[in-house]
């Protein structure tokens, strides 16, 4: 029983209709399973730590705790949905792995402080517990491409999970000396700031959630109809494109890095890496490279639905301008509330477990985009 619900996630059928669409459709998407887990990483202090500047750091221990549990989970043959936030994570794991994730968790929360000084919040909540409390947790899977599908997330169970980890008196009992090792290979962070493609001259950064959430399949349908109808398809949106792709090849940028996987750095293993990314501005002239390249735009997760809208998208003044009229009629209505983030570039940290299939690359918008949009958010909420 234990292998089938292990495969829950995985077995779920993709959708290849419109978001706007699928949000409606109650009978595409399924409860999570009551003995699954809600597992969430945030940084403490993460808005304060952006506006130092620390941005780079955060997005980065952000896919860093994404790496140390998919490498785990992706040996053990199950697939988990799981949630880029840009300053944390959000992931549903069936209990034979949780124990494990957990010790793992701790042990990257622990070389996070070390190296960075910045506290990495590591918590835990049975899906059961969630449902005890009166929330909704029901998931579908959107086919973004053949090649690439997102989890999509309706309920307040997350939020809850959220609210009650980073509470004061959140404790989770740490279990440490297992002798499980982190497990970093495949996490990568060596692109350059993403200038904005053709056409587009802005990137937006936008949270959104429903006023609660028995309005949330309508309040997103609508919202994300807006975006499409203003900004076109997602793939006119993209704010990742291959003609604006640099390569990062500075020691210090490669040193952040290292720091985030192992620890420390090491000079021989740093010179290793540099060279490795001269190489890559050969392979990325091949014909595979270039596949590869295409594939990376394809495989950038710019849209992130967790119970709320997590999306990074590019366009013009005006777009956006629309766009807000549209959200502000919205909110004045009581249907949502937003937060949004304007800059000049997207942000790029990438896991690359093979050069066919197996990459997915996380995009937030420059200067911490996510954590400023849910600042904006947040005083919205509070007065």
């Amino acid at each position: 029983m234990e292998a089938i619900n292990d495969q829950f996630y995985h077995q779920l059928p993709g959708s290849a209709i419109s978001l706007p669409k699928l949000l409606q459709q109650h009978q595409l998407f399924r409860q999570v399973p009551a003995d699954w887990h809600v597992i969430i990483t945030d940084i403490k202090g993460s808005t304060k730590a952006v506006l130092n500047g620390q941005h780079e750091s955060i997005n980065l221990i952000a896919t860093g705790s994404i790496v140390s549990v998919l490498n785990f989970v992706f040996k053990k043959g199950i697939t988990i949905p799981f949630f880029f936030g840009g300053d944390g994570a959000t992931f549903l794991v069936p209990s034979s792995v949780l124990e494990v994730a957990m010790e793992l968790l701790l042990l990257y929360k622990e070389n996070t402080m070390l190296n960075f000084e910045l506290d990495l919040r590591v918590g835990t909540l049975p899906v059961q517990q969630i449902y005890d409390a009166g929330h909704e947790l029901q998931i579908s899977k959107f086919n973004i491409s053949e090649a690439f599908s997102i989890p999509v997330v309706l309920g307040t169970g997350l939020s809850y999970a959220e609210r009650l980890i980073k509470a004061e008196d959140y404790l989770f009992s740490q279990q440490g000396g297992s002798g499980n090792e982190l497990d970093m290979s495949g996490m990568q962070c060596r692109w350059d700031k993403i200038g904005p493609p053709e056409n587009s001259n802005e990137i937006v950064t936008l949270l959104i959630i429903a006023a609660n959430g028995k309005s949330q399949p309508i309040a997103f349908s609508k919202s994300l109809a807006y975006i499409d109808d203003i900004y076109g398809d997602p793939k006119k949106r993209q704010p990742i494109s291959v003609a604006k792709l640099k390569l990062k090849s500075t020691f210090s940028r490669l040193g952040l890095e290292m720091r985030a996987k192992i620890g420390k750095i090491k000079v021989l293993e740093l010179i290793h890496t540099w060279l490795v990314n001269l190489y890559g501005y050969i392979y990325f002239r091949t014909e595979s490279g270039k596949h590869y390249l295409n594939r990376l735009v394809e495989m950038s997760d710019t849209l992130v639905i967790d119970g709320k809208i997590n999306t990074v998208i590019s366009g013009t003044e005006a777009q956006r301008i629309k766009l807000i009229k549209a959200l502000d009629l919205m909110e004045g209505a009581g249907e949502i509330a937003y937060g949004i983030h304007i800059s000049n570039d997207a942000v790029m940290s990438c896991y690359v477990r093979d050069l066919e299939d197996g990459h997915i690359h996380f995009v937030d918008g420059s200067e911490g985009g996510y954590t400023q949009a849910a600042m904006v958010l947040k005083a919205k909420l509070t007065h």
